[in-house]
């Protein structure tokens, strides 16, 4: 590979994390390889991924305050509606 003009390094890491727009993908105690190859560096990342739904805390808190329901009411309602806030409200209202 060094031929090639490749050259790998292992990282020592303990998580990866990848932030998306309404999830997390968290890997713990992943294998964890950097690769330049001709200037250009790339990772390659291998592991059990575990997914997290990232939830924006002032809508749970709009939720809330205009339905009058609990936090865990809040995000399960704005989950079940994929993040609509107003359908999330008229959800709990008509309950």
């Amino acid at each position: 590979m060094k031929q090639l003009g490749m050259k790998q390094q292992h990282i020592d890491a303990r998580v990866v994390i990848i932030r998306l727009d309404d999830k997390e993908l968290i890997i713990k105690n992943p294998e964890v390889l950097k690769v330049n190859m001709m200037g250009q560096e790339t990772f390659q990342i291998t592991g059990k991924i575990e997914e997290k739904e990232l939830l924006d805390e002032g809508d749970v808190s709009l939720i809330q305050k205009e339905s009058g329901c609990t936090r865990e009411e809040a995000i399960k309602t704005l989950k079940e509606n994929n993040g609509d806030i107003a359908a999330s409200i008229i959800a709990l209202k008509n309950e």
